[in-house]
């Protein structure tokens, strides 16, 4: 069975098709942060720095099979 991954508790497979796509990425991503209880992260997503935030999620999932929070704000 593949190990669950961030995105909702979907499999690591899953969670990077998610990831790789750049507007479900974005959404995922604005969306966790708020159930992480993680506002600023979640506006700073949702004004569109997440473009860079998007491609350095994205190199760590591939690279530790999670997303690393890279702002835990």
């Amino acid at each position: 069975m593949a190990k669950k991954s961030d995105y909702f508790g979907l499999d690591y497979i899953v969670s990077l098709i998610l990831a790789i796509i750049p507007v479900t990425a974005w959404i995922c991503g604005f969306i966790t942060r708020l159930q992480e209880g993680k506002i600023v992260a979640a506006i700073i997503r949702l004004l569109g720095v997440g473009v860079v935030l998007w491609v350095i999620d994205l190199v760590l999932m591939i690279t530790s099979k999670h997303i690393f929070r890279l702002l835990n704000i």
